[in-house]
């Protein structure tokens, strides 16, 4: 019986080796084989050269300087070798720093890299050319052809066009493109259109020896590349717009009623080619100290109370309530109380009897006062964000925010508390808690102009289609039908001898319609018997200047909006600004076909 045992053991032992042997030699051959394939066959990716940018007139805004890269061979651990290296690359390129190539090399080197590595991200063609040849013989060095992102214009538009920076991990680890370039899109169009920009990847599938040896090229595929843009913006308008903005902080955007912009400051603005090998400790501190925000893109996340300019909007919402008409009065002697509390109009003296036309001419505060007390917040909130307040306006620029028009159930949510009667005369004349960006601004305009809501947008045309103007039908009848009366108040804004803009605008050669705002930026109390005025306010104290206007009034065709941070009033510190504005647009033959044309001096 033991024998028998025994030997059952032993044949159990030689049929699990045998088992075993027969999946080794037959089962997981298939598995060794391509594995051997594997380590026979290198794919190795060809990186594109991404996409340039240039404005409507062809002009480049941003493109790419060609030069090389230089890489070291894997495995230097010998510090002799490493340093022997090195110092041939310092020697040929003073500029270049030992310590860093040697940290940048020993970061990637390791027993498992087989790939040369790069420690010269960056050398420009002229200065790689005289040693080209002889840094081409040294087997321990690779030279290969690589660009660098270059923006010639510096800081003009620098909020629109953003810039390209290095790769970190996380978006190395989301785009393939980007883990090999080293490059990707951080802000403004680089980012909203990297993807189209950088392209795609190109690859070579080569035969290898065991010791990295390139016997053959088995496949070749090239990269998808120079997907250039071009965008709807106009350099020249641009230029000058930042001209007018000098010592000056805020934001000028001039756009078509179909929303192709063709100019738009966030002013101060940066240059952007600081960003492209990394900026300095300082130059990024200088940059996020400076009190008026350079570094914020203004255009989509700024945030100012909309002031009197929202009044328009807020009409429209009167008239749509059917509890006010075009001719219903109200009558201003300077302010209205509430309870305890007084709310002034900015005329101390008030605008006597007024109508809906000449409280938008002559900015009548107490006009709305009186009627958002008849047809509420609730009402007037819902208007104004189906006019693109609240809301995203769907420009092609990242992370555009948001905006804040309150209402009771907003307020709950935000606070937990009940709405006041005092909180809806201020948010009527665009105060307390509103705010808006201007491109909402400049959108709104247009709405007003047209009666359609456009998109607004940047890109014009891409290598393979043209962009095609969008628009939204967001008024009600009767505000259609009623919007003659809003704009003929804002042509009397900029037209008539008691506008808000009349002294600015008036000689204007092309007709202007718009309205002025003034938003305040501190809480002036009421109970002031002499309300300070701007210029007696420390600078960070005074109110931003807003003026919004379209033209021309009969063919509504351009928007320009300009805000002056801490400017006081819209009419006189964002007016002549608009003014010029006009005037460059005539010089550049926007309005010939309105028969205006200003001809350049020779």
């Amino acid at each position: 019986m033991r024998s028998k045992l025994l030997f059952a053991f032993f044949f159990l032992i030689w049929l699990i080796l045998l088992s075993r042997v027969y999946y080794i030699s037959i089962k997981s051959n298939n598995y060794y084989e391509a594995l051997a394939k594997q380590n026979m066959i290198k794919k190795e990716w060809i990186a594109p050269i991404r996409g340039e940018i240039f404005d409507r007139n062809g002009i480049p805004l941003a493109v790419n300087n060609i030069g090389f890269k230089i890489k070291l061979a894997p495995g230097l651990r010998n510090k002799q070798d490493l340093d022997k290296m090195i110092e041939i690359l310092v020697k040929d390129f003073s500029d270049l720093n030992a310590s860093k190539l040697r940290r940048r090399y020993l970061k990637k080197d390791s027993v498992y890299n087989h790939h040369f590595i790069e420690v010269v991200p960056f050398v420009q063609y002229e200065k790689m050319l005289p040693f080209y040849t002889q840094l081409s013989l040294v087997p321990l060095v690779k030279i290969e052809p690589t660009f660098k992102r270059y923006y010639p214009n510096k800081s003009v538009a620098s909020h629109v066009i953003g810039y390209v920076s290095r790769t970190n991990k996380l978006e190395a680890k989301k785009d393939q493109v980007a883990k090999i370039t080293g490059i990707t899109g951080k802000s403004g169009i680089e980012r909203y259109y990297n993807h189209y920009l950088e392209g795609g990847l190109g690859y070579k599938k080569l035969k290898v020896t065991a010791f990295n040896k390139v016997i053959d090229v088995l496949e070749q595929v090239p990269p998808k590349q120079n997907h250039h843009l071009y965008l709807t913006l106009d350099l020249r308008l641009q230029r000058f717009i930042q001209d007018l903005f000098k010592d000056k902080a805020g934001v000028a955007i001039v756009m078509k009623t179909n929303g192709e912009i063709l100019a738009a400051g966030s002013f101060p603005e940066y240059d952007l080619n600081m960003f492209v090998s990394g900026i300095s400790r300082q130059q990024w501190r200088a940059l996020i100290t400076d009190l008026n925000h350079p570094f914020t893109n203004k255009l989509v996340n700024g945030l100012y109370p909309p002031g009197s300019t929202i009044k328009m909007g807020v009409g429209l919402s009167f008239l749509d309530s059917r509890r006010i008409t075009p001719y219903t009065p109200f009558y201003c002697n300077g302010a209205i109380k509430l309870g305890t509390r007084k709310f002034r109009c900015w005329k101390t003296r008030g605008h006597g009897e007024v109508e809906l036309v000449k409280a938008i001419r002559e900015s009548c505060d107490v006009y709305f006062y009186e009627g958002s007390l008849k047809v509420g917040i609730d009402k007037i909130a819902k208007d104004l964000r189906r006019m693109g307040f609240g809301r995203k306006s769907g420009i092609d620029l990242p992370n555009e925010f948001l905006g804040v028009i309150p209402d009771k159930e907003w307020k709950m949510k935000k606070y937990g508390q009940p709405w006041y009667q005092g909180e809806t005369v201020v948010s009527a004349i665009g105060q307390g808690y509103d705010l808006v960006t201007p491109i909402q601004m400049s959108r709104y305009t247009a709405l007003l102009a047209t009666g359609k809501l456009p998109t607004p947008h940047f890109a014009k045309s891409f290598i393979d289609k043209d962009v095609q103007p969008k628009y939204k039908d967001v008024l009600t009848p009767i505000q259609k039908q009623m919007l003659p009366f809003i704009q003929k108040g804002m042509y009397e804004v900029c037209n008539h001898p008691k506008g808000t803009a009349f002294y600015r605008l008036h000689r204007s050669k092309v007709k202007v319609a718009g309205k002025t705002g003034t938003a305040q930026v501190i809480s002036i109390p009421q109970n002031e018997k002499r309300r300070m005025k701007e210029n007696e306010l420390q600078y960070y104290s005074r109110s931003h200047a807003w003026l919004t206007t379209y033209a021309p009034v009969n063919q509504p065709k351009f928007v320009v909006t300009v805000l002056v941070e801490h400017g006081g009033h819209g009419g006189s510190a964002a007016g002549p600004i608009v003014a010029k504005i006009y005037e460059k647009l005539i010089e550049l033959g926007y309005f010939k076909e309105y028969g205006l044309e200003q001809k350049r001096p020779k």
